[in-house]
């Protein structure tokens, strides 16, 4: 495989990251995961961090060097992440489960599979174009669909972060999957939390990353989103993927995993402690240690069930 990614998150302009990021590699197999936790007091960064890192540790049990079936592991992963926070809740006694968007990309073969849970978007460009793009599970996008308001005053209406399907909460996530889709070369792979496209005009995240090298053109478009948000901006994610096959001159910055060990895995996922603000917040260390604890424990039970083996 040959490809350039690019992840990064930020707070905008709130006091702590509820947002989570991560991507895993072997020779054959590439996972992308982003999440947009929510939930009040710490609660909704640790459902975003179970469920990035759940689905982040199975990947890394099944993937040898690759899946052997996407769409199985997408599903397993995804389903016991949920239960893996709804037993992080009961476990700590709360009266409702915190809840997480969830959109995970699993690409080996050259071919795509995706999943997702609640807004946070997935994005395919290919030539300048947006060719699929992930539908919000939210009250918005089925007034959008029925016709009862237009883009323009969805921008601003206040039902825009009402969702219906996510991880955690007391509901079980009714996960929409992609039908398998073959990349070719230079094609653009996507995924933000609403931090990101709320705060940008409908085909603009297309529009800004579809040429050039996204290690310069993804920083950009997040400094552009949080500008738009200004003093309330919500925390913004994003990870981007640019694929190179063998036959086309890929950029200096690709990764290619062709010399890689067939047990070998790269894995980039910040841990829980580093998404803190400097300082602190209200959080002692021992709370954030307390917290980590606390999410490999929920994480472990289900560990396990090693989806898609």
């Amino acid at each position: 495989m040959k490809f350039t990614i690019y992840q990064e998150s930020r707070p905008g302009a709130r006091p702590n990251n509820q947002d989570r990021v991560a991507y895993s590699y072997t020779r054959d197999a590439l996972l992308m995961v982003i999440a947009d936790g929510m939930g009040g007091h710490l609660h909704g960064e640790i459902a975003a961090q179970i469920a990035v890192q759940y689905i982040t540790e199975a990947f890394q049990r099944s993937a040898t060097p690759q899946v052997h079936d996407e769409l199985l592991f997408l599903s397993r992963s995804l389903g016991n992440a949920h239960a893996a926070i709804q037993d992080y809740a009961f476990d700590k006694n709360l009266p409702e489960a915190p809840r997480t968007t969830i959109v995970a990309c699993l690409v080996q073969n050259s071919v795509a599979f995706w999943a997702h849970a609640g807004d946070s978007r997935l994005y395919l460009v290919r030539r300048g174009r947006t060719i699929q793009q992930t539908k919000d599970h939210s009250r918005l996008q089925m007034m959008l669909d029925q016709g009862l308001i237009d883009e323009e005053a969805a921008l601003h209406h206040p039902a825009r972060n009402r969702i219906f399907s996510c991880l955690g909460g007391s509901h079980s996530p009714q996960i929409e999957f992609s039908s398998p889709v073959p990349l070719f070369a230079n094609d653009l792979i996507a995924m933000c939390t609403d931090g990101v496209w709320g705060n940008l005009a409908p085909d603009e995240v297309a529009e800004r990353l579809a040429e050039g090298d996204v290690l310069e053109t993804s920083p950009r478009l997040l400094d552009r989103a949080e500008a738009n948000g200004a003093l309330t901006c919500d925390n913004l994610s994003i990870l981007t993927m640019r694929w190179h096959d063998d036959y086309v001159m890929e950029q200096a910055s690709a990764i290619s995993t062709e010399g890689m060990p067939v047990d070998g895995i790269t894995t980039k996922m910040e841990g829980f402690a580093r998404h803190r603000p400097p300082e602190g917040g209200n959080l002692s260390d021992a709370d954030i240690e307390s917290a980590i604890t606390e999410i490999n424990m929920a994480i472990k039970k289900y560990s396990r069930f090693d989806p898609g083996k």
